[in-house]
């Protein structure tokens, strides 16, 4: 490379000359330098280089932003969109005011709103159209939709004037013309005060928890997320949902125990709703990057619907339903995220979602499994991430198959495993027995699955696997060598001591043996395990006789070990 840079500077270099003394063009260039490793070319010209792509020319200078004019944003936008809450404000509150002082009878009050909605919508509209995209104009029109709920909703299920199916129908017509007025002007205020407005129509006129109060919200909710996903107004997801959750709530729990079907088909219907949110907006505006709404959107929704479903049914005395509907949700979810990653979708959201059903999963598990069933779902749940995680190359699916297994540990340490039972053995030895088994495969698993590149990783999960066998093999020493609960024997605790000792003794004799550097650390680790476990507890806790016993057997396998490690190194040295 370096003999080619220099043929190249001076061919640049004799150009160069040539071209300030005006003289012809040079003669063909000598073949190219060999490279050392290489033999020498065939003496040839080299290919011209290709012509450079024109460039573009340079645009005209980006607009500088005016400066905020104060005068402009209080009058031209302030005092609108003031106006038209202050117009959505006094038509409610003539509807509640003329209901307790009995002014004038109540069709004659919903005519009144009615039709002073569609007016002042009529008016705005014109204004917009006709006089130009005036800020005024737009609010006029957000308050006027969302009066015309307002009005709609008193008249169905306040005075009971028209039918729930004409109230339906008319809150149909106002969500398809909120939708169609904010998606043809593109304006955040329409979707604002309009359909957010009429999401809390219900709530305004104190409309109770009726059928028909939740069926206006759900259009509403309807006309906001057709809004969100055609005009990717990100924010417009997160008020919808704080604002229709409450509501959804307080209906969910006045029909539980009337229609409990009907919550529960409600429920599922309210989380569809909002997966359609947030997967129609992802695959509406693709990205490569998880966003904050999106993932925000669909782990609220998961948590709200698993624990409304979980609380109606058990609410009911309904135990095995209650787990079976975690259940489904988490299987919906990882269902919804196998299919994310085979699409357009971002893979994050792909990824947010399996992880939501695994969660789920895990969560359900503990509601429906107890003992060794539920550590035998949770270690095969790490087992199923890591392979997972393995066939699509996500290496984050690992991470979340280490909290399985630190999950499954944690319940056998707690339940069946106690660390007590080193002193006073087992409340249940097949219990015990099984658990870490569970736990000593599921880590060989997990360290099976992973990548070549990550050595560190499965090591660590190998050692966690050991670490796991030498505790259940010491509580079968104590619990087999005659220990009793809140008992600690002299026996038991003499076994331990020596079962550690011979154990760290065969290990490092072992690793002299094979050369092995891991055996030969165990094997001191476990010797010093020993030793403090003689000179700490041993010295305390055991009688004269057991104390002798123990001190001697440690001395001579602590000798026996030095000398065989001073014979292997010197054996070495030779």
């Amino acid at each position: 490379m370096e003999a080619r840079l220099q043929a190249l500077e001076e061919r640049v270099r004799k150009l160069e000359g040539l071209l300030e003394a005006g003289a012809p063009p040079p003669p063909p260039p000598m073949p190219w330098p060999p490279l050392p490793s290489q033999p020498a070319a065939t003496p040839s010209r080299p290919a011209p280089w290709p012509p450079l792509p024109p460039q573009p020319a340079a645009g005209p200078p980006a607009a500088r932003r005016p400066p905020l004019d104060l005068e402009e944003l209080l009058g031209g936008r302030v005092l609108g969109w003031v106006g038209s809450i202050a117009v959505f404000l006094a038509a409610v509150f003539f509807l509640v005011m003329a209901v307790r002082n009995g002014w004038i009878d109540e069709a004659t009050r919903v005519v009144l709103a009615f039709a002073g909605s569609t007016a002042l919508l009529v008016v705005g509209l014109w204004l917009y159209e006709r006089k130009g995209q005036t800020q005024a104009s737009v609010a006029a029109v957000a308050a006027a939709i969302a009066a015309l709920y307002a009005s709609d909703t008193t008249a169905t299920t306040v005075y009971t004037l028209v039918s729930p199916t004409v109230g339906l129908v008319l809150a149909a017509l106002i969500g398809i013309a909120a939708t169609a007025i904010a998606v043809r002007w593109d304006s955040v205020i329409v979707a604002a005060i309009g359909i957010v407005g009429a999401l809390l129509a219900p709530v305004l006129v104190d409309s109770g928890t009726s059928n028909a109060s939740l069926a206006f919200m759900a259009l509403a909710l309807c006309a906001a997320v057709g809004v969100l996903i055609w005009r990717r107004w990100t924010w417009l997801s997160v008020v919808a949902y704080v604002v229709s959750v409450p509501q959804f709530g307080d209906w969910a729990s006045a029909e539980r125990d009337r229609h409990l079907g009907l919550a529960l088909a409600v429920t599922a219907a309210f989380w569809a709703l909002y997966v359609v949110a947030a997967l129609g907006y992802e695959l509406r505006v693709p990205t490569t990057k998880l966003r904050i709404s999106s993932a925000t959107l669909l782990f609220a929704n998961a948590a709200v619907t698993s624990a409304t479903g979980w609380l109606l049914l058990h609410h009911d005395g309904n135990g095995t339903g209650a787990t079976a509907w975690v259940l489904a949700v988490a299987a919906a979810h990882a269902l919804l995220g196998v299919f994310s990653l085979r699409g357009r979708i971002s893979s994050e959201i792909g990824a947010l979602l399996a992880a939501v059903g695994g969660t789920l999963a895990a969560i359900g598990m503990a509601l429906a499994l107890d003992g060794p069933a539920l550590v035998a779902g949770w270690t095969a749940e790490a087992v199923l991430v890591a392979w997972v995680a393995r066939r699509t190359g996500d290496q984050r699916g690992y991470v979340g198959s280490v909290a399985f297994l630190g999950l499954a540990a944690g319940h056998v340490l707690v339940f069946e495993a106690q660390p007590d039972g080193l002193a006073f053995g087992l409340d249940s030895v097949p219990h015990a027995v099984v658990g870490l088994v569970l736990v000593i495969a599921a880590c060989a698993g997990v360290a099976q699955l992973l990548p070549a590149e990550r050595t560190n990783e499965s090591n660590l999960l190998r050692g966690a696997g050991a670490l796991s066998a030498l505790y259940l093999a010491s509580l079968l020493v104590v619990d087999l060598s005659g220990a009793q609960p809140h008992d600690a024997t002299q026996t038991s605790q003499l076994a331990l001591s020596a079962f550690w000792a011979v154990l760290g003794f065969a290990s490092l004799v072992a690793g002299l043996a094979r050369e092995v550097k891991l055996l030969r650390l165990a094997g001191l680790g476990l010797l010093a395990l020993a030793v403090g476990k003689v000179f700490i507890v041993d010295l305390a806790a055991l009688e004269s006789i057991w104390r002798v016993a123990s001190f001697l057997a440690l001395g001579l396998l602590l000798l026996a070990g030095a000398f065989a490690y001073q014979r292997a190194r010197a054996g070495e040295k030779t």
